[in-house]
């Protein structure tokens, strides 16, 4: 099956904020003198290099170098080249990097009018994520309180390393927000880099950092599970996203088989440290960083005993794919509609709001 002929829901592409001076705009005037004054060349992230091989495709760099920035370049390389029905646009413009909370919340906010008026009113397919600085949670959960009203907001994205694992109590009004509103939170890979990206220690090269990400969202799922984000918010829904596959199934065995032993500390986790995970967590399907092999691709969806955890993803502009093999190989029929389509509309309800 193509999935060009599924129209599916693509819920990974990444809109790029081409320099500051884009959001110079959206910034309150005494944020936007600021940036001009203090000689603020930015926030873009060093977890996606713009030069690096794999923050974008050769064929989908303009003129061969440099990112894609304009919506035609989303539109021919994404939507129009899947059918895609709508895109959700996971900006990952480093709000979350500033010191300053004051400045992240400003950038925040710029960030999420940018993307109202450069994306979402420019192409009806495309829904975006309320980004939010998590260095004030209370700030953070009023930011989605504000955009919220404009229902082509359809998630809340988190990056997937910050100050503290996520689900410390101190970051519990993002999630009151996002549940009281309807809205997933993502978690997308990427760091504020206030510690090293890996368990002992800060890497040599940018292959340890990115391959080192799942760490992250293995720490990042325990932490949600054991602090009993999913007792105190039973309506949410938790994405990880560009987090990988292979490694969620052996780390929920892992997690489940000492919960068993250590329940005491944890009282309110009162199921499985698995089933709560079927039941509230969903993946993007890109990286699905195993062998391009149909048998182990098989093997691993059997292990999930789900088929409503995974997510269509493009990953746009990323590089994890050659020509159009945006799915890995094998999956039948009927799992590649649920994963290009169901799924995410299960996921995401906004989206079938507008369906209806």
């Amino acid at each position: 099956m193509r999935i060009q002929d599924l129209r599916p829901i693509d819920c990974d592409m990444h809109p790029v904020v081409p320099n500051i001076r884009a959001l110079v705009p959206f910034l309150a005037k005494n944020w936007a003198a600021s940036v001009n004054d203090r000689g603020i060349e930015g926030f873009d992230s060093i977890s996606y290099p713009p030069n690096a091989p794999i923050s974008a495709r050769p064929d989908w760099r303009p003129d061969g170098k440099g990112l894609p920035t304009s919506v035609e370049d989303y539109r021919r390389h994404v939507l129009d080249r899947w059918n895609v029905q709508y895109a959700i646009g996971n900006c990952l413009y480093g709000a979350h990097m500033a010191l300053s909370e004051d400045i992240g919340v400003a950038m925040a906010s710029a960030v999420n009018d940018w993307m109202v008026a450069t994306w979402l009113d420019a192409e009806p397919r495309m829904r975006a994520s309320i980004v939010v600085a998590p260095q004030n949670p209370e700030r953070a959960a009023a930011e989605i309180d504000r955009c919220a009203p404009d229902k082509r907001f359809v998630q809340v994205l988190l990056p997937a390393m910050v100050e503290a694992p996520l689900g410390r109590r101190q970051y519990w009004p993002i999630y009151a927000a996002a549940e009281r509103h309807g809205l997933p939170v993502g978690i997308h890979a990427g760091s504020s880099y206030r510690h090293p990206v890996t368990p002992v220690g800060w890497p040599s090269y940018y292959v340890e950092d990115y391959a080192s990400q799942s760490y992250a969202f293995q720490g990042q799922l325990g932490s949600l599970i054991a602090e009993g984000i999913f007792n105190k918010f039973p309506g949410l829904k938790v994405v990880l996203l560009e987090s990988g596959v292979s490694w969620l199934i052996p780390f929920l065995w892992r997690m489940t088989k000492f919960w068993r032993g250590t329940r005491s500390e944890v009282p309110w986790v009162t199921r499985p440290p698995i089933e709560i995970a079927r039941d509230h967590v969903r993946l993007s399907i890109q990286p699905f960083d195993a062998p391009d092999d149909p048998a182990i691709v098989g093997r691993i969806i059997e292990h999930m005993q789900s088929d409503a955890m995974l997510l269509f993803a493009s990953d746009y502009p990323h590089f994890q794919y050659e020509d159009d093999a945006v799915l890995p190989p094998g999956l039948s029929d009927d799992f590649t509609r649920r994963l290009a389509h169901d799924n995410p509309l299960e996921t995401y309800p906004r989206l079938k709001e507008v369906q209806s």
